[in-house]
């Protein structure tokens, strides 16, 4: 079982940087996939981005590819979201997440953190 507990989140303005981390309990960190999601107000939960346990293999959604940057600290048990280039539509509650292999799913995802808020303002 993974525990996982984000961080970092906050207020920013458009154009700006955040970094988020995910900061996971447990001996198997390095066996999972690990992702991040965000869910803004009245939408769904949406992948963002996710990097297997080596850290050899990355994927993004089309909406944050160039701006984004998924990578992980497996002798720290974290991983973490680098957010450039911010815009208001990026604002969002972000998830991480674990999972047993590079997906996109939601449903495929057995583990979650609470979340951390990330605005963005105009």
């Amino acid at each position: 079982q993974v525990q996982l507990v984000e961080s970092g989140g906050g207020l920013v303005q458009a154009g700006g940087s955040l970094r988020v981390f995910c900061a996971a309990s447990g001996r198997t960190f390095s066996s999972y996939v690990m992702g991040w999601f965000r869910q803004a107000p009245g939408k769904e939960r949406e992948f963002v981005a996710a990097i297997t346990g080596s850290g050899r293999s990355t994927d993004y959604a089309d909406s944050v590819k160039g701006r984004f940057t998924i990578s992980r600290d497996n002798a720290k048990n974290t991983v973490y979201l680098q957010m450039n280039s911010l815009k208001p539509e990026d604002t969002a509650v972000y998830y991480c997440a674990a999972a047993y292999l590079l997906t996109t799913r939601v449903a495929q995802y057995r583990y979650w953190g609470q979340g951390t808020q990330v605005t963005v303002s105009s």
